[in-house]
């Protein structure tokens, strides 16, 4: 396989993270009406409570049987969710990839890459004022043997599925996100570590949105 298709990840140390909420204050059809793709941000810090909960929106696990908030053809699990990490309160800058079972955080790469991811999705400068952003990543080899030609079509539905379960409770959690398409694959692989086979689907920029 080609080296820009991505590497083995090394994975480092674990930050375990806050439980997450299972009720909130905003009911899920006040979330969809007040949902918006927000391209300004504060730069306030992301707590970790709230990345948390950010994550296991994506891709947390919600039942005994491993069942995830976002679902998932044939629940293969296609997708990795991983964290650029700039002003996360507790979190040294760096990336991070979500473990689900664990509900942790395991170390891939040290550094505040905001701004190099910003550059290689196409100078979006703005992507680099977000207190974190999330790269969701999806794997086809791990559907494709059930799903074969239509592996395609499935994994890029469970992205949205993941990603709209991120914009609704960004909003929430009174914060804003957007979904970005426009990237550099190759350049976006490498900053983010990702694993040998996976390919970046959709940049999350999360925080709070500047009015």
């Amino acid at each position: 396989m080609p080296a820009a298709m991505g590497r083995s990840v090394h994975v480092g140390r674990l930050v375990p993270l806050p439980q997450p909420a299972e009720t909130g204050k905003v009911a899920v059809e006040q979330a969809l009406a007040r949902r918006r793709s927000v391209r300004s941000y504060k730069g306030t810090p992301l707590a970790l409570a709230q990345l948390a909960q950010l994550l296991w929106a994506a891709q947390g696990i919600t039942d005994r049987d491993e069942m995830r908030a976002a679902p998932s053809a044939g629940a293969l699990y296609p997708l990795d969710v991983f964290v650029i990490a700039g002003a996360v309160e507790g979190l040294t800058s760096g990336v991070y990839r979500y473990l689900p079972a664990q509900h942790a955080l395991a170390h891939v790469a040290p550094g505040d890459r905001r701004a190099q991811l910003a550059a290689a999705a196409k100078d979006q400068e703005w992507l680099a004022k977000a207190p974190a952003i999330l790269v969701v990543a999806g794997t086809e080899e791990r559907s494709h043997w059930k799903y074969g030609e239509r592996t395609s079509r499935y994994v890029h539905l469970e992205a949205g599925h993941a990603a709209e379960n991120v914009a609704l409770q960004a909003v929430a959690l009174g914060l804003a996100a957007v979904v970005v398409g426009a990237y550099d694959d190759a350049r976006v692989r490498d900053l983010a570590r990702l694993p040998l086979g996976a390919v970046p689907l959709c940049l999350l920029p999360v925080g709070e949105g500047a009015s």
